[in-house]
């Protein structure tokens, strides 16, 4: 797994690049990212998966501000990203939500 920011001088945005590992996602067909920023769909913001069988997709964001996150594999597993800046605990169970903050 990995996250990278890239911030603008000249935009109030970041582009931030994710991405999932093959040995990650143990063959999966589809991944995407849900956050609160996309109020949580699968289908806003699917991953291109790589030919190593990862996935990776890049996301302009409003900068200054703070979004929790998650990946959403095949449909139905949910997975953090270990690169996250934080966990939060996501209200549903035990699970956690990524926190990502630009």
């Amino acid at each position: 797994m990995a996250i990278k920011k890239q911030y603008f001088k000249t935009k109030d945005v970041c582009k931030v690049s994710f991405t999932l590992d093959a040995s990650e996602v143990h063959n999966a067909e589809t991944a995407s990212l849900v956050g609160d920023f996309n109020g949580w769909d699968p289908s806003a913001h699917p991953m291109k998966k790589l030919k190593s069988g990862g996935f990776s997709l890049q996301v302009e964001l409003p900068k200054d501000s703070t979004y929790q996150f998650r990946y959403v594999i095949n449909g139905t597993d949910y997975i953090n990203d270990s690169q996250a800046d934080d966990l939060v605990p996501a209200g549903i169970g035990d699970a956690q939500n990524g926190v990502l903050k630009l």
